[in-house]
């Protein structure tokens, strides 16, 4: 791969789209009993994964001059002027575009609606304004994140439904803990460039018991599916072990002031929400099994 290439991959942050796109193809197998519809399946897998790469880029694009800043960000195209302005701008309007036109035409209005609000959400709303305007940017942007098993489950049904907003609620309560873990380990970074992050203005120990509070009712919110009866017993064991490792973590950060344990807590929250939703997607076939 060239080196161009690379540079316009890396404005895509795929790691944060694949996981993305998972929680949006899991909440499309969820929507329905058997196999979403193939259409639905592929283009709606394109669609929202094309949505995620535009407002990655766009994000490269408002956040450049403190990326340039910031450790782990200095090393960016935009940062390192390996990209400009111009060519982002240009790659990130022809990836929303082609998101737009692909799940207009190929899956339904509904999501295209659903992904374009997400878009603008994450890509202007939380990175243009919350971020830089109060502490409680990430709780308040995470609705955006929260978006792609709605947008799965839209994809495959043209319809909203109570289950998918639990899976948003999941996601939107998961935010916090997960993304104030790499705030407190990069607080330094965030008051260089005045990015009032919780930890920049009310302390590292006052986010540590927010993220202790914050894994508390995410352990409830994700007991939901159980007690709905949207998933069964292979779901309630699965995360039940998933939600003692988090609450362990959100401890031993309460008691331990090892500057990387809020980095190992960020890496564990993230394989946490893979591997849940990989329950909830076995869960919802064992179900059919045994019915």
């Amino acid at each position: 791969m060239s080196d161009i290439a690379r540079q316009y991959l890396e404005l895509c942050k795929l790691r944060v789209v694949i996981l993305i796109v998972f929680t949006a193809v899991v909440g499309m197998f969820l929507a329905v009993p058997g196999w979403p519809p193939l259409s639905a399946l592929l283009a709606g897998t394109l669609g929202i994964g094309l949505a995620a790469s535009s407002a990655a880029a766009i994000n490269h694009l408002l956040d450049r001059r403190i990326d340039a800043k910031m450790k782990r960000t200095k090393h960016r195209p935009l940062a390192t002027g390996q990209l400009t302005e111009r060519n982002v701008l240009i790659f990130a309007l022809s990836l929303g575009a082609a998101a737009m036109a692909i799940l207009v035409l190929w899956v339904n209005a509904l999501t295209a609606t659903l992904t374009f609000l997400s878009l603008i959400g994450y890509a202007i709303v939380y990175t243009a304004w919350l971020k830089r305007a109060t502490p409680q940017n990430i709780v308040i942007g995470g609705a955006a994140g929260a978006a792609p098993p709605v947008l799965g489950w839209t994809a495959a049904t043209g319809s909203l439904d109570p289950q998918a907003l639990l899976l948003f609620l999941i996601i939107f309560i998961w935010t916090p803990p997960h993304f104030w873990a790499l705030a407190i380990y990069r607080k330094e970074e965030y008051a260089l460039v005045d990015i009032p992050m919780l930890p920049v203005t009310h302390g590292a120990e006052f986010t540590r018991l927010q993220i202790l509070l914050y894994t508390i009712l995410l352990v409830i919110v994700t007991t939901l599916p159980f007690l709905t009866g949207m998933s069964g017993l292979v779901y309630l064991a699965g995360v039940s072990v998933l939600n003692a490792g988090f609450l362990r973590y959100a401890l031993r950060m309460m008691r331990s002031k090892d500057v990387l344990l809020p980095m190992y807590t960020f890496a564990f929250s993230i394989t946490y929400l893979m591997v849940l939703f990989a329950f909830l997607l076995a869960d919802h076939y064992v179900m059919q099994l045994m019915t």
